[in-house]
Formats: structure tokens, C-alpha cells, sequence
């Protein structure tokens, strides 16, 4: 995918919906089972919401029952960056986009599979990608 041009609080504004910037630019969360994403079963490839590049593959989707989209590796390791967020008076790791850096979760090493992960992502942030 080309450079990523950044773009400024207003240009956010006007791409994305209210949710969709208050998750992707300022750190927010969606309500639990509020995205049609949660659930398996969805084929093909998710891209970011905020700049179409590709995050996760639906084989890599598990039901963890936690309301929101949970994946257990990204589409490759350059998909996501992982950076440790102290908010909330907790520790854990924050998921971004690597292309244009919006916020997308949060990762966690109790997922059920060998990779042990559990990249738990607010559906708001997810475009679905046809193979």
C-alpha cells in the first residue's frame, strides 16, 4: 500500500462516522456485541477502517465471547504494532494500525489457539475484504 498521507482532526472527522473517530483516533472502545463482527463466520480479509490496508483473515477469527472481534495473529507481522497502554489503571497491550495508525484494540495472551493471542478489536474499525 502507498505512503499514508496523515490527515488532520477535520479530515478524520468528515471520513468517519462519531464511533468510528472516537475509536480509531481517540483511544475509545465500542459497546460489547454491538458489531456484526463478534461472531464467526464472516470470509475473507478485514481491512482498516481508516485506511483500507489489510488487518486480519477470518480463519484466524475465533469466538472468545467477549463481545468484540477477537483474531489470533494478524494477516502478517507488519499489519499491527503493539505498544503497552497504562489507562485505566491497568496494563495491557494496545493494537494500532501500522499504516495510518488508528487505534484498534487491544491484544491479550489468552486466546485458545497455538499463538496463545487473543487480538481483541473494536468491529467499528473493520472493513470486510472479498477474497
Amino acid at each position: 500500500m502507498d505512503e499514508f498521507v496523515p490527515l488532520t482532526p477535520e479530515e478524520w472527522r468528515d471520513k468517519l462516522t462519531e464511533l468510528e473517530y472516537h475509536v480509531l483516533r481517540e483511544n475509545g472502545t465500542e459497546r460489547p456485541f454491538s458489531s456484526k463482527f463478534h461472531q464467526t463466520g464472516h470470509r475473507g480479509k478485514f481491512a482498516c477502517k481508516g485506511c483500507g490496508v489489510e488487518l486480519f483473515a477470518s480463519v484466524n477469527q475465533f469466538d472468545s465471547g467477549c463481545g468484540w472481534p477477537s483474531f489470533d495473529k494478524g494477516v502478517d507481522e507488519m499489519a499491527v504494532t503493539e505498544h503497552q497502554d497504562r489507562s485505566h489503571g491497568m496494563v495491557r497491550v494496545e493494537v494500532r494500525c501500522s499504516h495510518c495508525d488508528s487505534h484498534l484494540g487491544h491484544l491479550f495472551p489468552d486466546g485458545p489457539t497455538e499463538t496463545g493471542n487473543r487480538y481483541c478489536i473494536n468491529g467499528v474499525c473493520l472493513v470486510p475484504v472479498s477474497n
